[in-house]
């Protein structure tokens, strides 16, 4: 082991791989414009659309991880195929984001408009016919669905070994999966729910594990340690590793949703609670209120009429019932736990310890 593979992780080391994923999702881009090209000139606004909602400026955090899983178990740090790999975890990324602005009906991403929202406006410029919000809709879950089979599209073709592509792929599928059902269990529980009882807090916790926490670290992480032909123990212990991980990004996450600043978040100010998410935040807010408060807040959160003042107002009863200091305290024993199991993890590669070490430190601490 050289003595460099010891240093601290640097911005180059994740802004590299940034870039190199980044290249991927142009690559594959060019030719799919092209490919739509050739079926229709009326498909270029989607692949206008497509191609800027890939290529706006993500964090690419899921690619990150699954590129550090495979340097962690002795990947080859210039790989094209890995690059590709990772790339497609952002193509997911982006189907499930597109679906999820449509469920909530999120005017922005990332401060632009979303993909709805999008194909509304193309229709009211065009002066189309029929119901304008519908064919935004359909457009949403088109191109989100496009945008999920072109993520197995470039998986399949990394350019890695069959062999190590066939040993991941289920643990890709299996992700594919987990971040699907997880985003039904988080629509369900606003219809279904009851946010004021006892299992509310356990339906918070499987939703925040399968729509998120997996999807977000311990499954890329996973995938691209198999990919390289990771032991079963190197697997497990970045189970170990990125699930606290992922649980604690998450935590933070909905934070930011309440009490983020849009500026850095790309969202309107309290727009969880504008969308009604059923969050494990909002879970510990039910049982630190009073029962007439948890019941204004169970009743008011994601109101259709819900206006600016008063989600000003359900943000103030969040932060009265001491929840987010219970989020902040549960996000400080995760990340305990996840530094531990990092630091035991039989990696190949130190070097990938302190990127991962940075990567966790980066995707936990954000501020409001």
């Amino acid at each position: 082991m050289t003595s460099s593979s010891n240093r601290p992780a640097n911005p180059i080391d994740v802004e590299e791989v940034r870039a190199r994923v980044n290249a991927a999702l142009v690559a594959f881009m060019d030719g799919q414009s092209a490919l739509l090209g050739k079926i229709s000139p009326q498909l270029v606004p989607a692949s206008d659309a497509l191609r800027d909602f890939l290529l706006d400026g993500g964090k690419r955090l899921r690619p990150a991880f699954c590129y550090w899983g495979w340097r962690g178990a002795g990947g080859a740090a210039e790989s094209e195929g890995i690059a590709n790999a990772a790339a497609a975890l952002e193509l997911l990324q982006a189907s499930a984001l597109v679906h999820d602005d449509l469920m909530d009906r999120s005017d922005t991403r990332r401060g632009l408009p979303s993909i709805h929202r999008r194909f509304e406006a193309l229709h009211r410029e065009r002066g189309w016919r029929g119901d304008r919000e519908q064919y935004g809709a359909s457009a949403a879950v088109l191109l989100g669905d496009l945008l999920l089979i072109w993520c197995d599209e470039l998986f399949l073709r990394s350019g890695l070994e069959p062999a190590a592509v066939l040993a991941a792929k289920p643990v890709f599928d299996l992700m594919r999966t987990e971040v699907m059902v997880g985003q039904y269990l988080d629509v369900l529980e606003p219809v279904a729910g009851d946010s004021t009882d006892e299992g509310a807090l356990d339906r918070a916790q499987t939703v925040l594990h399968y729509k998120s926490a997996k999807y977000t670290i311990e499954r890329p992480l996973q995938v691209g340690a198999l990919l390289a032909g990771a032991p079963p123990e190197l697997v497990e212990a970045y189970g170990a590793f990125g699930l606290p991980l992922g649980e604690a990004f998450q935590l933070r996450d909905d934070l930011l949703g309440v009490f983020g600043d849009p500026a850095v978040t790309g969202k309107p100010a309290g727009d969880d609670l504008r969308e009604g998410k059923r969050t494990l935040l909002v879970a510990h807010a039910m049982r630190g209120l009073s029962a007439a408060d948890a019941r204004h807040l169970d009743e008011r959160l994601g109101a259709p009429d819900l206006a600016p003042e008063e989600v000003a107002g359900l943000r103030e009863l969040v932060a009265r019932s001491g929840a987010p200091e219970l989020v902040e305290r549960r996000i400080d024993e995760l990340m305990r736990q996840a530094l531990d199991a990092l630091a035991a993890a039989p990696l190949v590669d130190e070097r990938a310890r302190a990127v991962l070490l940075a990567l966790a430190e980066a995707a936990t601490v954000r501020k409001y």
